[in-house]
């Protein structure tokens, strides 16, 4: 099962799937006031307002974080995404928005709704999903 954490300020809810995490520190370098890594619990949903929150967590480039409006509920799961948009990272993943489904090369498939960030430098042990190895070994593309 998938670990998901959620945090509120009563307002805004931020959901943390920390399986997706590429660790591309975008949430701690632009609202190191909600995002504290060194602390526990690291997510501070009173450090920001709510539109700040949400401005922030739509930069996450791997779907690690979202949000949702506690007076509107959870988003459906089953909501669709009609276009399919590739992003490529400097230096890092292929990040996909949209709805996949991901066959792998031994004809297993993964269904995931994006943004889904791929490995692009081949050192992930999450294949075919980043895991924030090209941080370490330095890969350049």
């Amino acid at each position: 099962m998938t670990k998901v954490k959620e945090y509120t300020n009563g307002e805004v809810t931020i959901v943390w799937k920390p399986g997706l995490c590429i660790h591309s520190k975008n949430c701690i370098e632009g609202l190191s006031t909600v995002f504290e890594f060194e602390a526990r619990p690291w997510i501070k949903p009173d450090g920001a307002n709510t539109q700040t929150i949400v401005d922030q967590v739509k930069k996450c480039p791997s779907g690690a974080l979202s949000t949702y409006l506690n007076a509107e509920g959870p988003a459906a799961e089953d909501q669709k995404v009609d276009a399919i948009k590739v992003q490529i990272k400097k230096n890092g993943p292929a990040l996909i928005h949209g709805d996949l489904k991901i066959t792998n090369s031994d004809g297993s498939e993964i269904e995931k709704s994006g943004p889904v960030a791929i490995c692009r430098c081949g050192h992930s042990q999450k294949k075919p999903f980043c895991d924030g190895s090209h941080n370490r070994v330095g890969f350049i593309g």
